[in-house]
């Protein structure tokens, strides 16, 4: 294959690459974004260090790879080695700080896990005075359960602890099937006696009973093997590119070299275009006028065809009688 056809190849494979990990960048870095900054979502109301860890850890990857696929693409069209070479630094850091953030999220699983349990019984105990009551009425109402091991961890509320209840007969209106809140409150009960007494609890039927603490943990569970796929993904693709971009940069240095060694040849060959043009004013030494017509001196080594033909007929001649001659006196002896 040709150097320049080899080099269009890789350089279009190259690009291709980039552009793929300019997306999956962009991916990984709302990733991060999203467990940081997401008001909406649970990960926001936990209080993991590693957690915390692995978000920052992976937006500021996310925001490198886009900004290395982007320096890639350019040292492809330019085929300027430098910025090659600094895209495969880039490439060879990232692929050890994705595996640290992997290899960080996969060891401290259960930590994560323990973290989540003890953020939803915090969220439980505060339920009605936090920010994270709307959160945890949208985990109960969609993934139908109550409490984070059953409706009974209601009783640890420290509102519910003011009515003195051995029983979970107030929960949040999110446990029941559907409900009639009252105005102003989270709470409902399938207690005629408590809806009639109090007006400030709303009606409720069908208590959920199963408890959200599975459920949740294989939300979690689901999420963390999403990133987990995601950067697998992105080593496998930035090594596939640290091939490519290695290929690249040794054939732009050998297309280099040929050019610098032609340069070279051409200097080092003499100009000969003026010596070899008779019109040029130059004297033509590979014609010469026996004559002297052209200026230049009579040849005194000049002699006619015709003559050179005879002499020639008599240099045959001379030739043959010499040969002649030998054959006689070999026969003789």
């Amino acid at each position: 294959m040709k150097l320049e056809v080899k080099i269009e190849l890789l350089k279009f494979g190259f690009v291709v690459l980039n552009s793929i990990f300019l997306v999956l960048g962009l991916g990984v870095m709302g990733c991060g974004i999203w467990i940081l900054f997401d008001t909406g979502s649970l990960l926001n109301a936990l209080s993991s260090a590693e957690l915390r860890v692995v978000a920052a850890g992976l937006f500021m990857i996310g925001g490198v790879v886009a900004l290395v696929s982007l320096t890639g693409c350019t040292g492809a069209a330019l085929e300027k080695r430098f910025l090659l070479l600094v895209s495969m630094g880039f490439l060879i850091v990232l692929v050890l700080g994705q595996l640290f953030v992997t290899v960080l999220l996969l060891l401290d699983k259960k930590k994560i896990e323990q973290s989540v349990n003890d953020s939803v019984n915090r969220i439980i105990s505060q339920y009605g005075n936090s920010s994270a009551s709307r959160l945890m009425d949208n985990v109960q109402h969609f993934a139908e359960c109550c409490g984070r091991t059953g409706p009974g961890d209601w009783l640890k509320n420290s509102f519910i602890q003011t009515l003195n209840l051995t029983s979970p007969e107030v929960l949040p209106c999110s446990c029941f099937r559907t409900f009639q809140p009252a105005s102003a409150s989270y709470w409902c009960s399938d207690n005629s006696s408590f809806t009639a007494a109090e007006t400030w609890i709303g009606e409720g039927h069908g208590t959920f009973n199963e408890s959200c603490s599975q459920k949740i943990n294989d939300w979690l569970e689901e999420n963390i093997l999403t990133i987990v796929a995601m950067d697998a993904i992105l080593i496998l693709l930035q090594l596939a590119e640290l091939s490519i971009a290695a290929s690249l940069f040794r054939s732009l240095g050998q297309k280099e070299v040929r050019k610098k060694n032609k340069r070279l040849v051409d200097e080092s060959d003499p100009d000969s275009s003026t010596d070899s043009n008779p019109a040029g004013g130059e004297q033509n030494h590979a014609f010469m006028d026996p004559d002297g017509a052209d200026g230049g001196p009579t040849d005194p080594n000049y002699m006619p065809a015709e003559d050179a033909n005879m002499a020639f007929d008599l240099y045959n001649q001379n030739q043959n009688l010499g040969y002649q001659g030998y054959q006689e006196a070999v026969q003789h002896y």
